[in-house]
């Protein structure tokens, strides 16, 4: 009986510590040492129902700023689309990524 209620409580605790894992490895950091260059101009695309555009913008790849071109997100009903952007915040940039809000 006691292996069973041991056996019950590992399963718990490693179940936590995945769940634990896995929730902190969601989300990504990105920091990058000087400002991102001016954005590009993209032309947009005439809108498509259910999709919403998401402009271009620089990421941090390997040291060095790469462009990453806009694209289509699907539209979630009864929110709006919060475009990606990178703050300034001690001494370095840190990019927020686009969200649903």
């Amino acid at each position: 009986m006691k292996i069973r209620l041991f056996i019950a409580q590992a399963a718990i605790v490693v179940a936590g510590i995945a769940a634990v894992a896995g929730g902190a490895s969601a989300e990504v950091i990105i920091v990058a040492p000087n400002a991102p260059p001016p954005v590009r101009v993209e032309s947009v695309p005439p809108a498509r129902v259910g999709y919403v555009w998401d402009r271009g913008h620089w990421r941090w790849e390997h040291g060095q700023y790469m462009w990453n071109p806009g694209h289509w997100e699907v539209e979630r009903v009864g929110y709006h689309w919060v475009p990606g952007h990178w703050i300034a915040r001690e001494g370095a940039w840190r990019w927020m990524p686009g969200h649903w809000a």
